[in-house]
């Protein structure tokens, strides 16, 4: 009596998988050597978690600190230009009714400027030109030209010093703080 083919190939496949069976003497992983291996695993997992968050946080604080020296940046930018043309008789340091800062010239064309400086509610320097042509309509431009800035006056400030004025300005995002101080001079004469 002959077999069939198909019994002939499974016994085949049988003995195919019994050589694959662990000979006497092997063995496999323990127990122990499994966990330990899974430790190991959870380590360099935390190891990488932790320099990934480092890396994140230092972008953010670099960030931010590029941030607040291009607001001082921004400020002084702004404000040292309009100081230099104002007439030393009309800049006022101390206008009140929420203005930091007021400046004051008359041009070669007769038409008068007026600048105002106020920190915004939500910490913006904000610059208003006032534009009035000799016996013409006056015109209005108003711009944020800084963001972040402390409104706190011992940040950020505008004082005489002697025939100069010192402008300290101080701007700060998250917890990154840049403080700048700019000396500037009125025009000479009027």
């Amino acid at each position: 009596m002959t077999k069939p083919k198909n019994q002939s190939k499974r016994e085949l496949n049988l003995k195919q998988m019994n050589m694959k069976k662990l000979k006497k003497g092997e063995r496999g992983f323990s127990l122990v050597e499994l966990v330990i291996v899974v430790a190991l695993a959870g380590l360099v997992g935390a190891a990488i978690t932790a320099t990934a968050f480092q890396v994140f946080t230092f972008s953010t604080r670099l960030s931010n600190q590029m941030t607040a020296v291009r607001q001082v940046q921004q400020a002084g930018f702004w404000v040292s230009p309009d100081v230099m043309m104002s007439e030393p008789g009309k800049i006022n340091v101390n206008p009140g009714g929420g203005k930091f800062l007021v400046l004051g010239w008359t041009d070669g064309n007769g038409s008068e400027h007026e600048v105002t400086y106020i920190i915004t509610v939500g910490n913006k320097l904000q610059r208003t030109h006032k534009i009035t042509p000799d016996g013409g309509e006056p015109t209005t431009e108003v711009a944020i030209v800084a963001e972040y800035i402390d409104p706190d006056p011992a940040q950020t400030s505008f004082a005489p010093e002697g025939d100069a004025f010192k402008f300290k300005v101080t701007a700060t995002v998250g917890e990154q703080t840049e403080t700048r101080v700019y000396e500037v001079k009125p025009r000479v004469g009027t």
